[in-house]
């Protein structure tokens, strides 16, 4: 065993007791490796940082699981990383369905009419229609850039593709929203 990995080793005996300076110099010593681990599955910088924190806090609270007669040290928190990671991505989909399906009359309302505009562009009845008739992708990508903020690039993660595509993708469907809401006239 290498004097790196009997150090490790020596800290996760150390974490596994609760030991939050060794928790520190663990987190040193590992943090790059994790990283590059998290960043090969997440494209987001803070989608990498968020897997990341979560492996961090698994692997506090799960230290006294770790065997060395299993698997390294390094070895055992890349696969919480990467689990970590891959949770991630599945949250992700998670609110790419919930975006895909139908929106709830609340929200269509304010998305109909956010800035309580005397005269509001749609009812939350319409632009629901309106949504319903984009293909599921396109209204997902839709909902998620303009009721949850994601950028470009972290839609272009999500759905694989690349980044002009998703804003000719966005551009398209607001042109066919504003079609269907009568705003093409």
């Amino acid at each position: 065993m290498s004097g790196t990995q009997q150090e490790l080793v020596s800290l996760m005996l150390s974490v596994a007791n609760g030991d939050r300076r060794a928790f520190a110099i663990l987190f040193d010593r590992t943090s790059a490796k994790l990283n590059a681990s998290v960043r090969r599955i997440l494209r987001s910088e803070a989608a990498v940082e968020d897997a990341v924190q979560e492996a961090y806090m698994r692997i506090w609270r799960r230290a006294a699981d770790f065997d060395p007669s299993i698997a390294s040290p390094i070895a055992w928190m890349t696969t919480i990383a990467r689990h970590a990671a891959i949770d991630s991505v599945r949250r992700g989909a998670e609110r790419v369905s919930a975006a895909g399906e139908a929106i709830d009359a609340d929200m269509a309302d304010r998305l109909a009419d956010p800035a309580g505009a005397v005269e509001p562009l749609a009812t939350g009845d319409q632009l629901q229609t309106c949504l319903d008739r984009l293909e599921v992708d396109k209204r997902g990508m839709v909902l998620l850039a303009y009721c949850y903020g994601w950028s470009r690039e972290e839609l272009a993660g999500r759905f694989d593709r690349p980044v002009a595509t998703v804003k000719t993708i966005l551009r398209r469907s607001l042109i066919v929203l504003k079609e269907c809401l009568g705003g093409g006239r």
